[in-house]
């Protein structure tokens, strides 16, 4: 039985079964999160660490696809780490998956967190005060760098990496050059870059990127991932990607 409130859903991820609540209003997990999730190279035995982790959706998407052995989600807001307790409830995942209030630029708390094998982070795109009416809002915190920058994330990701573990994230093309230079900064070396078009015809507007902790520089490009063909319909890809190719 989940405890459903008004202003919910229950949605089905498609994969074994899971559900996962959100609100009805505000923010909802979009295509970022399952391109992560499917990004992120998990091996069977795998610890991971989902960086804001919001409702946990990386979480349980992974818990889903991967055989990962514990994933753990950090959240900032204590309202978003309900939802998703309620949703590793609802699915008996609590053996594999758990979330943790907190900050992440609290290096104390990070220091108890075990090292992860993979640490994946879907972080704030939005410099602060770009265009933000209500600073504090759950959608502000999630999608503007309100309450970490993009070096906290990564600074962060360092902390929380095994000696040669790897970090995956989402971002926008246009911070790439922030991205590499604050990597390098942290010893995180760039391993792999995807760019995200909405159609062949398009620029890209999603960036997925994997480091490694420690790593060799040798950076490779993968090819590009187109999100729909000139009529609209979704690609075979992506169609894959949610479970239904």
């Amino acid at each position: 039985m989940v405890n459903l409130r008004e202003d919910e859903t229950l949605d089905d991820l498609q994969l074994k079964g899971i559900k996962v609540i959100q609100k009805k209003q505000g923010f909802r997990f979009g295509v970022d999160a399952v391109l992560l999730a499917n990004f992120a190279r998990v091996k069977k035995h795998h610890s991971v660490i989902d960086l804001c982790s919001g409702t946990g959706i990386i979480p349980f998407i992974l818990a889903g696809k991967t055989e990962a052995s514990k994933i753990t989600g950090l959240e900032i807001q204590p309202g978003m780490v309900e939802m998703a307790q309620r949703t590793i409830d609802y699915n008996s995942l609590g053996n594999r998956v758990d979330m943790v209030q907190g900050d992440l630029r609290d290096m104390v708390l990070l220091s108890r967190l075990q090292r992860a094998d993979v640490v994946t982070v879907n972080p704030p795109y939005k410099l602060h005060n770009s265009g933000l009416i209500n600073p504090l809002s759950e959608e502000a915190i999630a999608r503007h760098e309100v309450l970490c920058s993009l070096e906290d994330v990564i600074a962060a990701c360092r902390k929380l990496l095994k000696d040669n573990g790897r970090m995956y994230m989402v971002h926008r093309p246009e911070r790439m050059v922030d991205i590499l230079c604050i990597m390098r900064k942290y010893k995180i070396e760039p391993k792999a870059i995807r760019l995200v078009h909405p159609s062949v015809s398009k620029a890209p507007n999603i960036m997925l990127i994997e480091g490694q902790r420690d790593g060799g520089a040798y950076l490779k490009w993968e090819p590009p991932l187109y999100i729909h063909n000139e009529d609209g319909s979704y690609t075979e890809e992506i169609e894959k990607i949610y479970g239904r190719g």
